[in-house]
């Protein structure tokens, strides 16, 4: 069995937090096993929940319009949560249950091997680039760690709730496709 079926089960199979006692479906994540590009978000909300894979509603969709309009294909890059099952009522992670999944998340790191790693919103900036992060301070930046680009961007809910986010979005994406071209010479 490869690595990331091995994974993939480990994941499913979890009963690390009680998050795992109200899930419909554990959300591993989806993409290219060999992107340069790896989403993170927070954690599933109700439509993920249901069908299982990452940003599928609302919020999903608006993100794959803005993927597209920047000229990434969603099939070349990777998309994760730091959560793996969905929090009541689309919660922020309490820090126990990201605890429990942020060893899933850094396996999923090590198997894909992405260059660039994207923090959607505070949450995900907050377990990956600083606890103290605050998205607006730090987004449109790339930070090298560890042989990684690490950058935060906005929730693309938080673009659904504020329309002037989009712009600052907008240019983000720009510079993250344009980075991922870069490191690829």
């Amino acid at each position: 069995m490869d690595l990331y079926t091995q994974l993939c089960q480990d994941i499913k199979g979890c009963q690390r937090c009680t998050l795992s006692q109200s899930r419909q479906h554990v959300v591993v994540g989806e993409g290219s096993l060999t992107a340069d590009v790896m989403l993170i978000g927070e954690g599933p909300g109700a439509d993920e929940d249901r069908l299982g894979r990452p940003f599928v509603g609302r919020a999903g969709q608006l993100l794959d319009r803005i993927l597209e309009a920047v000229d990434i294909n969603r099939e070349e890059i990777y998309i994760a949560n730091i959560l793996k099952c969905r929090p009541p009522g689309n919660r922020n992670p309490q820090d126990g249950e990201a605890h429990a999944c942020l060893p899933y998340l850094r396996r999923q790191v090590k198997i894909i091997r992405p260059k660039i790693l994207v923090c959607m919103g505070s949450v995900a900036a907050k377990y990956i680039i600083d606890p103290d992060a605050k998205i607006s301070r730090i987004r449109g930046q790339f930070i090298e760690r560890k042989g990684f680009y690490l950058f935060g961007t906005y929730h693309p809910a938080a673009l659904l709730r504020n329309e002037r986010l989009k712009v600052d979005a907008w240019h983000d994406f720009k510079a993250i496709k344009a980075k991922s071209l870069e490191l690829k010479d």
